[in-house]
């Protein structure tokens, strides 16, 4: 009988439960090499290429495109070639190894179930398999699959990680044949039409030659109606989001990727932190001439971290520790449409005007193209969330462990101010600073919002 492996999905870097998976480079039955491409999966920072364990014949694979995948859940199934080289069982790779056992412990294993879009749950009938190892880090042990559909944007179906890729290639997805299950575009499709620059983003669509037989006027093509709306799902069950009486209005899909990890972080954020919102207008009167607004407010909020170094912090809730910092890293929140980032503006407080512009600059064109690491997306001091470029005056912005602050900055608005003798309109920019109360006081929040005040109504 073949000796059947099975690789589970491991921990890929990040610290993350899950992954989406993207796209699979090969197909049950292929062969493959060792450290070859397995499959692209999507986690919420970055499109990771998940190399084979073996060489040999792959038998089984555990999901399709859009699937989500828990970390130390199956992912695939091999039968090694035995006449090639292979890892050695005993050979350092720098990770942890097969998923989390009690130690010495024969305890038989819960009933392992693969949950549907569907609803309910079904019974997996693969029998268990001894891991093998990881290659990419350690794993936490877990053993379910969320069936998931890519979403249909702009009537293109595609997992956010196609569209990133497409937007940094410059296709344009509504151009592109897609070839995966159900019309979905894959990676390997955009790359192709990257390649042959038949879906170039901007260019005009190629026109189809027309008989001459057809005659001088045609009468306008039209566009294939979208399929009629149902009450049932795209594997025909019915799915119901509201009482018999009430019409239902849409279908619930599963979160991933970035949003789904922004739904953890804000959840686990509320369910810890003891946040105290304090909030408050910076006059900009004073100022001389065109200024960069985001690099002056950086630079503020530098100068109140060195005036109050209790903010620009992190702290340990659970072995209740803090940790004052020398250097100030800000996180800078970005909005995109896959959801939120939060890239690190590291040494801030040696950058001056135009190394903080180049800087943002660099960040916000890798996290909209996804090439951004995850390294820069973690270890910031403090954060910053510019919500008025949008809309807004005060927010209560949340407070994402381990920082203790997070400044908020609204709108900026022309306001009736009162001076001596009078009445005068000045520029103002709304304030907010929601804090952690368990680590620092509200005197030190006032304080360093004053030291941030001052500095923004500075002339230059």
């Amino acid at each position: 009988m073949a000796d059947i492996k099975t690789f589970y999905l491991p921990d890929l870097g990040e610290g993350l439960p899950d992954a989406t998976i993207v796209e699979w480079h090969v197909k049950e039955g292929d062969n493959i090499k060792l450290d070859a491409p397995l499959c692209s999966m999507e986690t919420a920072k970055a499109v990771v290429d998940v190399p084979s364990p073996y060489t040999g014949k792959v038998t089984k694979l555990h999901g399709a495109a859009g699937d989500i995948i828990e970390t130390g859940s199956a992912l695939a199934e091999f039968e090694p070639d035995p006449n090639a080289k292979q890892r050695a069982e005993a050979e350092s790779t720098g990770h942890h190894h097969g998923p989390k056992k009690g130690a010495g412990s024969a305890a038989a294993e819960p009933k392992k179930v693969v949950a549907s879009d569907e609803g309910g749950e079904i019974e997996s009938n693969g029998s268990d398999r001894e891991d093998e190892g990881t290659v990419v880090g350690a794993m936490i042990s877990g053993s379910h699959v969320h069936v998931e559909q890519a979403s249909s944007v702009g009537g293109v179906k595609a997992v956010p990680a196609v569209r990133a890729l497409a937007k940094k290639l410059k296709v344009d997805l509504t151009r592109v044949k897609p070839t995966g299950a159900d019309g979905v575009v894959t990676m390997a499709d955009v790359k192709n039409a990257a390649a042959n620059g038949s879906a170039a983003l901007g260019a005009a669509p190629a026109r189809a030659a027309v008989p001459a037989s057809a005659g001088r006027h045609l009468a306008p093509q039209l566009p294939e109606p979208e399929p009629a709306r149902t009450a049932t799902s795209l594997a025909g069950k019915p799915v119901r989001t509201a009482p018999p009486s009430v019409q239902a209005s849409g279908q619930p899909e599963q979160l991933k990727g970035v949003r789904r990890n922004m739904a953890r972080v804000m959840a686990e954020a509320h369910a810890n932190v003891v946040p105290t919102t304090l909030v408050d207008d910076a006059d900009l009167h004073a100022w001389i001439g065109k200024q960069d607004i985001t690099a002056r407010l950086i630079r503020s909020i530098v100068v109140a971290c060195k005036t109050v170094p209790a903010l620009n912090a992190w702290f340990d809730g659970k072995n209740l520790t803090r940790t004052l910092h020398p250097h100030v890293d800000i996180g800078i929140a970005v909005d995109t449409e896959e959801g939120l980032f939060v890239p690190a503006l590291r040494n801030a407080d040696v950058l001056d005007g135009a190394g903080i512009r180049a800087a943002i600059k660099r960040l916000r064109t890798s996290v909209e193209d996804r090439s951004i690491p995850a390294s820069e997306l973690s270890g910031y001091t403090i954060s910053l969330s510019n919500f008025g470029m949008f809309a807004g005056r005060y927010a209560t912005p949340v407070v994402v462990p381990p920082c203790v602050a997070i400044i908020g900055a609204g709108k900026l608005s022309h306001d009736v101010v009162a001076v001596m003798g009078g009445i005068e309109v000045h520029r103002r920019m709304p304030i907010s600073i929601t804090f952690d109360h368990r680590a620092a006081t509200g005197g030190e929040a006032a304080r360093f919002l004053k030291a941030l005040l001052d500095d923004l109504s500075l002339p230059n």
